[in-house]
């Protein structure tokens, strides 16, 4: 197993939560359906040439995801970054309201990654991304578009809200509090993946950790 690992389980597990809420007045997820998801609909994107368990781990919850920049990419012969995230393959949207909720965890010097993407979009392949870099949780790698300022090593509620076929805008809520609203890019076929997933000047190893993963669609009255 990789050495990225900041902190032990026997220190991590006691630190969630008991209830699962954040403490925040607002709830995004208000006005919206849960969706049914079932294990084998959490797709496993990692390295082409290590088995899942050198990459990946679920216990007792919670989802950890790392690996390396001198890992290989998810396929032979692509060109992409290496990775080790989760993609929601069947629930892909075409329209509507959809939202992603989840519990994530950045340690420590974990940098330079991507570790929540809304793929699909016109001319290019992701809508919105959220990566790391130094701490901070953004848009893309716009440092003026700063999403928190201190995202590691605390368990924080992460929800986006993506209007495809209204406004066609995605909002960005941690621990209950809207922190971005931006127009998206278009596009037909939609879905969710997070994980971790090499962007600019990373760090030599990248990790992030997740539980309670929901997907929602707004209520049509």
């Amino acid at each position: 197993m990789s050495k990225c690992c900041w902190l032990p389980w026997l220190i991590l597990l006691p630190l969630l939560p008991c209830d699962g809420s954040s403490g925040a007045d607002v709830d995004p997820t208000a006005g919206f359906a849960a969706v049914e998801l079932t294990e084998d609909m959490f797709k496993l994107h990692k390295p082409y040439d290590l088995p899942p368990e050198q990459r990946y781990e679920l216990r007792d919850g919670v989802r950890r995801m790392w690996v390396l920049c001198s890992d290989h990419p998810f396929s032979s012969g692509s060109t992409t970054k290496p990775r080790s995230e989760i993609l929601l393959n069947q629930k892909t949207y075409t329209s509507g309201v959809w939202q992603f909720e989840g519990y994530g965890y950045v340690p420590s010097g974990t940098t330079g990654v991507s570790i929540l993407q809304v793929f699909g979009a016109l001319g290019r392949n992701t809508t919105l991304m959220l990566h790391v870099y130094g701490g901070r949780l953004m848009y893309y790698h716009d440092e003026a578009q700063v999403v928190d300022g201190d995202i590691w090593d605390r368990w924080f509620r992460l929800n986006v809200v993506h209007d495809v076929g209204g406004a066609g805008t995605l909002a960005v809520f941690v621990d209950g509090e809207k922190r971005l609203a931006v127009a998206g890019h278009g596009g037909y076929r939609h879905y969710f993946k997070f994980g971790v997933y090499v962007q600019r000047d990373p760090s030599h190893c990248m990790e992030s950790r997740w539980r309670d993963v929901k997907v929602y669609t707004k209520i049509v009255e």
